[in-house]
């Protein structure tokens, strides 16, 4: 499920990968499949790199060690929930976007979001972009838990990057059986005392309507079930917390209704974990599922694994220094906090220029992660000027670098900030100022 709707050593300046997604002017191959090139598309190479990498599926790594606690929370409560977690990531627009009832004037539409292979094939935004493929045909399994690499065109910060990981959970029901496989699923007791919050309900008819093809009893047989899971789940991941709480909101998505997200207090701050609802009828139909009924969440890893093990920059995921990844081997059998290793002072530069139309920032925090990788930690606007006179906008970024290795001097900052500018000015059209 899409959560921002609505559902988180010096590299040379063009870095030698051994990535097996490559493009030309012509195709783009990604993960061994071929893609032609067209007018829409707009990856860009530091993107392509991280696809092989899949974290979620390197052993002891932080996203990794989060879905497997995930997935073994649902197995233990019915075994017979599948695990996707191999999906390419390259799909088409009709599975991100149509088959899940999104408009056809959706912002998350827009280039400045979404990365196009081409007109027709894009990067998942979010993992229900398999919903419809996962629940085609007959159904041998209640549930799913799909976890993937998802990308999106974003702002560049501590907390922001353009490939994250999310799962989707699925459980799905007959509907002739539906009371008694709602009870079929082994749920753990909630600790006496626990502390959940609910002003939503099951349903508002105002705000949060149940769906016309549903029984108002099937629709909230589901949601109940839905919400008393993850409620479990909460207490699963984050149960050492003798403080945790929680609390429903109401919420809307597209692909599901009734829809709510769940919030967290854990250490003393609240958390947006997720989103979820009551699957629309019309995606099992068109799966070939009208006898079904069922629900889905979405939730981010890194934003648990930030979280759960005290990691401040969203970065250090793709790290391959050991003193980051030692400090997961030993995640079975103790709690882990995550010790920083070091902190490199950050060296800032600004750039400004005038904007051509229809400019948007993160057409220029693309060529920042092209120039400059991971050695970007954040890019902040720091000005907006309009000349009354001629109607043009000016603004200026402050690009903060810092490396997670060494000490950057100044010298090394000025080689890439010049490329940035250089790279801003010819792919963005914009025109440089100082």
């Amino acid at each position: 499920m899409r959560m921002r709707m609505t559902w988180l050593v010096l590299p040379q300046i063009r870095r030698h990968s051994t990535a097996t997604s490559t493009s030309t002017s012509t195709s783009t191959r990604i993960l061994g499949a071929t893609f032609p090139t067209d007018a829409a598309t707009n990856l860009s190479a530091s993107v392509l790199e991280r696809i092989p990498r899949r974290l979620h599926k390197v052993p002891n790594h932080p996203i990794a060690i989060i879905k497997e606690r995930i997935e073994d929370y649902f197995v233990k409560t019915n075994q017979n929930y599948k695990i996707v977690d191999s999906l390419s990531p390259a799909v088409s627009t009709t599975q991100n976007f149509d088959q899940l009832l999104f408009d056809k004037d959706h912002s998350s539409r827009s280039p400045s979001d979404t990365y196009y292979v081409n007109k027709d094939t894009v990067l998942r935004t979010h993992t229900s972009a398999h919903q419809s493929e996962v629940l085609a045909g007959k159904q041998s399994n209640v549930g799913y838990l799909l976890t993937a690499d998802v990308y999106r065109r974003d702002e560049i910060d501590l907390s922001h990057y353009p490939v994250f990981h999310q799962m989707e959970g699925i459980r799905i029901f007959d509907r002739k059986a539906l009371l008694s496989e709602s009870s079929a699923d082994t749920f753990a007791p909630l600790p006496k005392g626990a502390k959940i919050t609910d002003p939503t309900g099951l349903s508002n008819p105002e705000t949060n309507p149940l769906q016309v093809a549903h029984a108002q009893k099937d629709s909230e047989l589901v949601a109940l079930h839905l919400k008393r899971a993850l409620e479990g789940l909460v207490w699963h991941l984050f149960g050492s917390d003798k403080n945790l709480e929680i609390r429903w909101i109401e919420a809307y998505f597209p692909f599901t209704s009734p829809s709510w997200e769940m919030e967290v207090m854990y250490q003393g701050k609240w958390l947006e974990l997720l989103g979820c609802g009551v699957i629309q009828q019309k995606i099992l139909d068109d799966s070939g599922n009208p006898d079904k009924i069922g629900w889905a969440f979405g939730l981010g890893l890194e934003r648990i694994a930030m979280v759960m093990f005290g990691i401040p920059d969203i970065r250090l995921f793709w790290s391959q220094d050991s003193r980051f990844l030692s400090q997961f081997e030993n995640h079975t059998t103790k709690q882990i906090t995550f010790q920083p290793y070091s902190k490199y002072p950050a060296c800032y530069k600004d750039v400004s220029f005038w904007c051509p139309d229809g400019f948007h920032d993160n057409d220029m925090f693309e060529v920042v992660r092209d120039m400059a990788g991971d050695l970007a930690e954040d890019v902040a606007l720091i000005d907006t000027f309009k000349n009354p006179k001629t109607g043009r906008t000016s603004k200026c970024f402050r690009i903060n670098y810092r490396s997670m290795d060494r000490t950057l001097s100044n010298e090394d900052v000025d080689i890439i900030q010049d490329k940035v500018r250089e790279e801003v000015a010819r792919r963005c059209g914009v025109e440089l100022r100082g």
